[in-house]
């Protein structure tokens, strides 16, 4: 029988009417496992996942390959986005026991959950042979299946384990970090590595702030030209906006479709502080496409935002998306398509073949697309600081392009919303809106209309998505990780939730003004402080009393999203300066000292880290503005623009209720006035933008 109708999860939904007797994770599908004497097969993905896709279609979706699982195995189904917990431990496992790792994750397992083989994705005549395999090795040599399972289990313990050296993140660290970034850096495509290339947007949200505080060029120059063959690249839609996980190449030109919440709101926060440090104009756009895309298509009325948008269409993938040339002209007549061809490097050679991934014997709808090569549409051309007229000409054709396409099939969406990803946007977007305002005077004509109406759009889906943490997600003063359509699920919010969450709490406290986010941000690092910290200052990534796993997970790297201890520190840092509460900053700086002698060794990987050690050493500044009118107080604009890294701003009438910062603040001669304030030390209270701007630009 299989068991995942009732899911919340669409990955999990996907799996419901396959020939596997699925369970989801749970205590009864072990208990099951040990009442039959079989192992347990664990599969993890996620519902964009375009190779898991493959190995449904292949293997799951298969009568044989159904009845050889349910013969000899006890098959659970996992989604890694709604339980990272059970995929961080099994994840360490298969790395541990193959040197690398990726979705789907094929495991099998003892009944009390010890894995003893590890793979990831297999095809069809594979997998059958390997379920034979692992079938005959239970039944014949399970003591030898037994001691492997106990030496994984030991790998991964220690792999997870917390403790181990600790030291002050100085200055002197992080711009080592920042050295060996620029080291590691590609200097010809821009980012990091070679293919398959990912946005590293946690390192380039570290270089900005370390770029803001010692003027280093170097940095300067990684993020820009990053940024700007990220944006021009076929990773970024030019279109509707927004960015795919990765680059299957290492020149940003052909991407894995599959567009995620948290890259977009990640990505969203580097090219708005990259636009509010420069007056860039290609940042400027890039980041209003994105808030746009994360309003349009990422956002669900009334609740958050929702986790992804799926790599396939029809089985194909990157269908929607791509173009020949004669595509362009049949959609922009003769003249137009040829104009945009060039303008978007789409050619007959093509770069891209869609291809297929279908259930085996069944035909394909989209089937005569994958036979002739397509284009990924990326900006072969400068058009930010072209002539009006070209500006002009692109943005007709980019729109009549988008109205054709949106006629086309469309990939499906994960509307399952996670806590901590909506954390992400909740800061992305007030991060975006609050440079916006700060920049509203420069935008001229047109496009400032269009400027105005993506952020009124993009606040509301930000309200949206924080009224929805805080009333559905939030169960009984914890956290919950994941909701679909307005149901909250059964699995227990990790540290980055409840760091993404409280740090975004934090954004809508500055935002707002009101006290209320404030107080919940509070109640959810006071949990954390008591349910997730280590005696040695660190943090592990469950709760004290959850779900016993074959290890506590407890992992300081960031990867594709900050990990929890980054994202805790983060919150704990904005916290303290919100509130004047020293504890919450002491906390930051010890859990920041666990990972500190790993930041200048392993900078890609602890980008979120040394953010936070940026804030941390800035101050940060804590920077409130008594005014009567905290919307269009000029005072407010400059703190904003020109605010040290990690600071925090407040606004509003002295003594406004609920904010500590406006707390025996008033306005002097009846004026807005600025109190600044770092480290304990405040300057002298200013009226003037001129002078406000002098105490936060001065090193």
């Amino acid at each position: 029988m299989n068991r995942l109708a009732d899911a919340t999860s669409p990955y999990l939904l996907q799996h419901k009417d396959n020939p596997v007797d699925w369970w989801p994770w749970c205590a009864e599908a072990f208990a099951e496992a040990e009442r039959r004497d079989v192992p347990v097969l664990i599969s993890v993905g996620y519902s964009a996942c375009h190779w898991c896709h493959v190995m449904a279609h292949e293997s799951f979706a298969d009568e044989q390959v159904g009845a050889l699982l349910n013969e000899n195995f006890v098959a659970i189904k996992v989604d890694r986005e709604e339980r990272p917990d059970v995929d961080a431990v099994y994840m360490t496992a298969t790395q541990a026991m193959t040197g690398q790792g990726g979705w789907p994750m094929t495991v099998f397992a003892t009944p009390d959950g010890t894995p003893f083989f590890c793979g990831t994705y297999f095809p069809k005549p594979n997998f059958l042979r390997l379920l034979q395999s692992v079938a005959a090795a239970w039944r014949d040599q399970r003591a030898a299946v037994l001691r492997q399972g106990a030496a994984v289990v030991e790998a991964i313990g220690g792999a997870q384990a917390v403790g181990g050296p600790s030291a002050p993140l100085t200055a002197e660290l992080l711009d080592a970090a920042a050295d060996r970034l620029a080291e590691e850096y590609d200097e010809t495509n821009g980012g990091f590595g070679g293919a398959p290339k990912f946005p590293p947007h946690l390192n380039l949200l570290f270089l900005l702030r370390q770029y803001q505080r010692t003027g280093a060029q170097r940095s300067l120059e990684i993020i820009r030209h990053t940024c700007e063959a990220m944006a021009r690249g076929g990773l970024h839609d030019q279109l509707a906006g927004g960015f795919a996980r990765y680059s299957v190449d290492g020149r940003w030109a052909v991407p894995h479709f599959e567009k995620m919440l948290y890259d977009n709101a990640l990505l969203l926060r580097v090219y708005t502080h990259l636009w509010r440090l420069t007056g860039d104009q290609l940042a400027r756009r890039v980041a209003r496409d994105t808030a746009r895309f994360l309003a349009d298509e990422l956002h669900r009325p009334g609740e958050g935002f929702a986790s992804a948008l799926d790599a396939d269409t029809d089985g194909v993938e990157g269908l929607t998306y791509v173009w020949t040339p004669a595509q362009l002209v049949e959609a922009l007549g003769e003249e137009d398509g040829r104009w945009a061809a060039d303008l978007f490097d789409v050619t007959e050679e093509g770069s891209f073949t869609p291809h297929a991934a279908a259930p085996p014997g069944e035909a394909l709808t989209a089937a005569d697309a994958t036979d002739q090569p397509t284009s990924v549409l990326r900006l072969a051309r400068d058009v930010d600081d072209a002539a009006p007229e070209v500006r002009t000409r692109w943005q007709e054709v980019a729109h009549r392009l988008l109205v054709v396409r949106d006629a086309r099939p469309q990939p499906a969406r994960d509307d399952k919303v996670v806590a901590a990803w909506n954390g992400l946007a909740i800061t992305a977007i007030a991060e975006f809106q609050q440079v916006a305002a700060g920049y509203a005077e420069d935008a001229p004509g047109q496009d400032a209309n269009l400027m105005e109406g993506v952020t009124i759009v993009a606040d509301g889906a930000m309200r949206d998505a924080a009224e929805h943490l805080a009333k559905v997600h939030l169960v009984d003063g914890r956290l919950r990780r994941t909701s679909r359509d307005g149901r909250v699920g059964e699995a227990a919010g990790v540290l980055e939730d409840y760091g993404c969450v409280a740090e975004a709490f934090c954004a809508m406290h500055q935002v707002t003004g009101e006290g209320r986010w404030l107080v919940l941000a509070g109640r959810l690092l006071d949990v954390a402080l008591e349910r997730f910290a280590a005696p040695d200052g660190s943090f592990y990534d469950t709760a004290d009393d959850a779900e016993r796993l074959v290890s506590r997970p407890a992992d300081p790297t960031d990867n594709a999203t900050p990990s929890g201890r980054s994202a805790i520190v983060a919150a704990l840092v904005a916290y303290a300066a919100l509130t004047g509460e020293t504890r919450y900053r002491e906390a930051a700086e010890a859990a920041l000292a666990t990972v500190a002698p790993i930041v200048a060794a392993h900078a890609r990987f602890t980008g979120y880290a040394a953010t936070a050690g940026e804030a941390l050493l800035a101050g940060p500044y804590e920077i409130a503005v008594a005014t009567a009118d905290p919307v269009g107080e000029p005072l407010v604009h400059a703190a904003r623009r020109h605010a040290p890294p990690g600071a925090v701003v407040v606004a509003g009438s002295p003594d406004q209720p609920g904010v500590p910062l406006l707390a025996g603040r008033p306005m002097v001669d009846g004026q807005a006035t600025a109190y600044v304030c770092r480290g304990f030390t405040c300057e002298r209270p200013v009226t003037g933008v001129a002078d406000l701007v002098a105490q936060l630009t001065r090193r």
